[in-house]
């Protein structure tokens, strides 16, 4: 990688490694909650049918849409479906909206999509691919981020602007793609099956704005992250938070079913002020094969970003270590499961740090260990 990208990185270690060492030394209970969710996880993979029907009931009881997407065409289709000839549609930050291609697929139709998570944005206006889970214009420095939106948005902006500027800046063009929003997408990071809620955890406010103003919610995202119970859901939220090192998280946003009121009479009736329509959309996409392969255990990961930081291959390669947007040692697994692409895994260098720190014990090195050895021939 080039030397921005060395500059990029070595700051997002120093802001970030302290950071999250701090927070658990502070908060020891959250190692608790890790240990616990693992076996709630790891009990929903090994009874994933099971669980996927409890949470499809669930969700129809809420008063919501519930749908079983194979592969990615599957869930782009039914998003189609779904939105019919609508063309206003806001994104929150989702790998599995990557995985898919939704962005790309519908934008080629004709439709007015924009990613609304500060750093998604910016790697949609830049014409770039993530480089990290959580952080995905990572590689960007402040001074890049400046001429990019000189170029694209604000010529107000240049790369001496401060960083409250370029913020506003961006803020301003967001609010009004909000506005006229007729659908939100969002991805999830829980869907507790017991009650079909959807837990979204943020910092920046967008996700709340792209579940709430649309008339029409749709989140999407992978079969493994169902838990058993809210609660779970809840707990894998703040352990994310925690291990990605922006604990306590600004906003954790709860959405079971369509709007709501019960102001009269207390008979709950839908929709109110909020969207009309909800619709969770469960991507298989070869989750299901990875459940019954030694790769089981790579879907554990609560995308919390911890271990490309421990990472030599990642600090050296980074997103050319992976498929966006899995890059980094837990995107050489999401690679090999979803785009059964395994040679990446001969860029790992085997220093062990991934697994060291990872909060749900996934033996990343020796997955990818296995995935070198026996799938790359």
């Amino acid at each position: 990688m080039d030397y921005e990208w060395n500059v990029a990185i070595n700051k997002a270690i120093v802001n970030n490694a302290p950071k999250v060492e701090k927070i658990l030394r502070e908060n020891p209970y959250i190692n608790d909650l890790a240990a616990d969710l693992r076996e709630k996880k790891l009990d929903v993979l090994n009874n994933i049918d099971r669980y996927i029907k409890q949470t499809e009931e669930s969700v129809l009881r809420s008063g919501g849409g519930f749908h079983l997407a194979r592969d990615s065409n599957d869930a782009i289709d039914i998003v189609r479906k779904i939105i019919g000839d609508k063309k206003n549609i806001v994104l929150s930050k989702s790998n599995v909206l990557y995985e898919i291609k939704l962005r790309e697929t519908l934008a080629s139709e004709g439709r007015d999509i924009w990613e609304t998570d500060l750093g998604e944005y910016l790697v949609q206006i830049n014409n770039d691919m993530p480089s990290h889970l959580i952080a995905p214009a990572i590689h960007l420095t402040k001074e890049k981020v400046g001429k990019i939106l000189n170029e694209n948005l604000d010529k107000s902006i240049d790369e001496n602007s401060k960083t409250e500027d370029m913020v506003h800046s961006v803020r301003e063009f967001l609010m009004k793609k909000y506005l006229a929003a007729d659908v939100g997408i969002t991805g999830a990071n829980a869907v507790s099956a017991d009650s079909g809620s959807v837990i979204l955890v943020e910092n920046e406010g967008n996700i709340r704005m792209d579940t709430v103003l649309p008339g029409i919610h749709i989140a999407i995202t992978g079969i493994d992250k169902i838990v058993p119970t809210l609660k779970d859901a809840f707990n894998e939220a703040i352990v994310q938070a925690a291990n990605a090192g922006f604990y306590p998280p600004t906003y954790i946003n709860v959405s079971s079913g369509p709007s709501s009121t019960g102001d009269i009479e207390l008979k709950k009736v839908t929709p109110a002020t909020g969207p009309r329509e909800f619709h969770l959309i469960l991507v298989d996409n070869g989750r299901s094969d990875a459940i019954k392969s030694e790769l089981m255990e790579s879907l554990l990961c609560i995308r919390c970003g911890r271990c490309y930081f421990s990472c030599p291959a990642y600090r050296l390669y980074g997103k050319d270590f992976g498929t966006s947007p899995y890059t980094g040692p837990t995107g050489i697994m999401w690679s090999a499961i979803i785009f059964k692409e395994y040679d990446k895994s001969e860029m790992c260098m085997h220093s062990g740090g991934c697994g060291e720190v990872c909060p749900m014990k996934i033996p990343i090195p020796k997955i990818i260990e296995k995935i070198k050895f026996r799938y790359t021939g």
